[in-house]
């Protein structure tokens, strides 16, 4: 964000009565069809039980108001990938292209590398450019590509085959 922008919005913790506004922008996120495989937003206690509750930040405008979101999920069950995890981050349409993405993306990665946590990986759709854009300005570096990983539920590409490029931030001080 500008000087400007970041003194109209902070990042903080997800709070339960956040989950309203951060429903709404990820059903937007879904809608583009490049998002997510998921074809529906799971309901408070869904989303509450599958990510980490130390990881999961919301941008919120000084005026009031969820800008964009950001959450993490344990890859395994398995002690050696314990500070492997998985994230999400959804900017709202309105908020897109103003830094945003970029703020919860530093703070992640502030309270992973608190948190003992060594890498964030995600996978992205490589239609979904701006997300690739916005991962790699800010500390990710594409691993891979996952050819034909799953099929399309919902939207026009409904059953057809999704690759994904695979991304992840090593911390450098984990």
């Amino acid at each position: 964000m500008t000087a400007t922008e970041s003194s109209r919005a902070a990042v903080r913790p997800m709070r339960e009565d956040d989950w309203p506004a951060v429903q709404r922008i990820y059903r937007e996120g879904i809608a583009t069809g490049h998002a997510t495989f998921e074809a529906a937003v799971p309901d408070w206690e869904g989303f509450n039980s599958s990510r980490l509750p130390g990881h999961r930040l919301v941008a919120e405008a000084s005026e009031g108001g969820i800008l964009g979101w950001v959450a993490v999920s344990a890859v395994s069950a398995r002690p050696v990938y314990a500070g492997v995890v998985e994230h999400s981050v959804y900017v709202a349409a309105a908020a897109r292209g103003r830094g945003v993405g970029a703020a919860l993306l530093r703070a992640l990665a502030e309270s992973t590398e608190q948190g003992g946590i060594w890498t964030i990986q995600a996978s992205i759709f490589p239609e979904n450019e701006a997300s690739l854009k916005l991962h790699l300005a800010n500390g990710f570096a594409i691993v891979g590509r996952r050819s034909r990983i799953a099929r399309m539920g919902y939207g026009p590409g409904a059953g057809q085959w999704r690759d994904t490029v695979l991304i992840e931030r090593r911390s450098p001080v984990v």
